[in-house]
């Protein structure tokens, strides 16, 4: 990927703090727009931070259901050039097909947000069904939030991404993904997930952003049973995580969380009453 711009980069500022002004430096995310290409057909133009390209380009194609797997992905190539990055890919013939199709029957244009879709039914389509044993207890799994903080090497630089964790009871935080978009950090730790054949119906998807629909759409497809956030979900999300079988967790903090939907999965010490 010769050519591609840095994830970050470090500009000169100049501060106010109350007590007296200075000049410095400070690294700062890139942003950078990704085009997402099938057969040389693009389906989707994202901004994101140019790093685990890879991993992005098989997340989206998964979360999209372009693919079902990433053996499907029969080439990937990312092109540089002076407006942005192409994420090349050729899929299966049977997959190319009902890419094709898709496109000719749906209208509107491809936005962000509910990234990918093309119609109102395409917005309203079922989730995935998450079917998982997994039960976890409630005084290991308050620590994944501030695990998956000290994980975040660029946010750790720039103070200004998204990161999206995959956390099991046994090993902790395992894998972790950031990008300035939090939709492009969860397709990244798909990507990531996928390409090492982990099961993800044994461990939780962590995240440091808000849980809306998309994002839970987006786990389901990972096939995590538990999504955890530090912030609070939308109504709706709760009600399509209700619907996919998955366990949604928000107002993520030190001194706990609360549990929306499906808290069987969670074994709490103590009943928990929030006012």
């Amino acid at each position: 990927m010769s050519g591609a711009p840095p994830s970050h980069l470090s500009v000169s500022v100049a501060a106010w703090r109350g007590d007296g002004a200075t000049r410095g430096t400070r690294d700062i995310p890139e942003e950078t727009a990704i085009a997402l290409t099938y057969g040389r057909m693009t389906h989707a133009v994202m901004m994101a931070t140019p790093a685990d390209l890879t991993d992005f380009a098989v997340g989206f194609s998964l979360a999209e259901r372009i693919i079902a797997s990433p053996s499907e992905i029969e080439e990937l190539e990312v092109v540089a050039g002076a407006q942005g990055i192409e994420l090349r890919m050729a899929v299966a013939g049977g997959r190319m097909d009902a890419l094709l199709h898709r496109r000719r029957v749906l209208t509107g244009a491809t936005g962000c947000g509910l990234c990918g879709m093309e119609s109102l039914a395409e917005a309203a389509r079922p989730p995935i069904v998450v079917s998982s044993t997994l039960r976890v207890a409630a005084d290991l799994l308050a620590g994944a939030p501030m695990a998956l903080a000290e994980r975040q090497s660029l946010n750790a630089a720039t103070h200004a991404v998204h990161a999206a964790g995959f956390w099991t009871a046994a090993e902790g935080i395992m894998l972790v993904r950031e990008d300035v978009g939090r939709h492009n950090a969860l397709d990244k730790l798909a990507g990531a997930l996928a390409r090492r054949g982990v099961d993800a119906s044994r461990g939780v998807v962590v995240l440091t952003s808000r849980v809306s629909v998309e994002m839970v759409q987006k786990t389901a497809v990972i096939g995590s049973p538990v999504i955890m956030a530090v912030s609070a979900p939308t109504a709706l999300a709760l009600r399509v995580a209700t619907e996919a079988g998955i366990s949604l967790i928000g107002i993520a903090r030190g001194d706990g969380f609360e549990v929306f939907t499906h808290p069987d999965r969670v074994v709490l010490e103590a009943p928990v009453h929030v006012g």
